[in-house]
């Protein structure tokens, strides 16, 4: 969820968490009054930061070189752009609470749950359909709802999903014709949950473990969500900027800034939208 901070208002951004009602309603007799209960209003809040990164080159090269050298500059910061962003959301995405490992690490039947941001037990199973049927269950189970129609998503590296891509080889995972929206990345959907490969937020230590947690597996981290997970505040949107050409135009540089800031929305268990397929260290 993207929020425009705007200019002149501070380098803290905050925004309203709701909790569910404190008493459920239930049924009436005809004599008794509608019960009264309340929720709670929590503040979130993020700190808005400077981001970027430029590449210089000199008016020489760019009046010798056979290639089109601003254009190539710009393309190549573009990627690392994308590349900080899915860094800045990873960290914030990284303070979840829920975390979710094999019991004794092993199996493929249940699944122990920690709630403090911290896995108990080293995983030394791949991450498979099983796994994926008990996670679903559990957000479920907790009313984590969905971050689009009815489906949750999942983010990971293409290898933490090949052995449950292989077991899905025989199964059509999108089986409504009539289906169109596909996100970027996404290679399938089941058991109500989309899947997303992505390669920018490093394996082993990618997600608060050390690579060492990871080291006799199968597998690696892997992140559930649903709704209301990472909030963006942006102040000034992400921008392609040229320098002003010094030393009479011999000086010249590329860049791309950004003002804005990530932070996790829940930050109480009990509310949590994400749930990671995590190892101890």
């Amino acid at each position: 969820d993207a929020a425009h901070q705007g200019l002149h208002r501070g380098d803290t951004f905050h925004w309203n968490v709701f909790s569910d009602v404190g008493t459920q309603g239930t049924t009436l007799t005809e004599t008794t009054t509608i019960p009264e209960t309340s929720f709670t209003i929590a503040q979130g809040t993020m700190t808005i930061t400077e981001a970027g990164n430029s590449v210089p080159w000199t008016g020489k090269l760019d009046d010798l070189s056979e290639q089109p050298v601003a254009e190539v500059i710009r393309k190549v910061l573009k990627t690392d752009a994308k590349k900080a962003f899915d860094n800045l959301a990873a960290a914030q995405f990284d303070a979840a609470l829920l975390r979710v490992v094999p019991t004794a690490g092993t199996s493929t039947t249940a699944l122990t749950l920690t709630t403090n941001g911290t896995a108990t037990l080293v995983n030394t199973v791949a991450l498979g359909t099983a796994h994926v049927k008990l996670i679903v269950d559990l957000m479920k189970e907790r009313n984590i709802p969905a971050y689009t129609g009815d489906d949750y998503y999942a983010i990971a590296w293409p290898s933490t999903y090949r052995t449950m891509k292989n077991d899905l080889e025989d199964i059509k995972q999108y089986v409504d014709q009539g289906f169109r929206m596909i996100m970027n990345g996404e290679i399938g959907r089941y058991e109500g949950v989309r899947f997303v490969e992505q390669t920018h937020i490093a394996k082993g230590s990618g997600m608060g473990t050390s690579a060492a947690a990871w080291a006799g597996g199968l597998s690696d981290w892997a992140v559930f969500f649903g709704e209301d997970t990472v909030a963006e505040a942006v102040a000034v949107p992400e921008e392609i900027r040229g320098k002003i050409p010094g030393d009479f135009g011999r000086d010249r540089g590329i860049a791309w800034y950004y003002l804005g800031g990530f932070g996790i929305v829940h930050t109480q268990a009990a509310q949590s939208r994400i749930v990671i397929w995590d190892s101890a260290s």
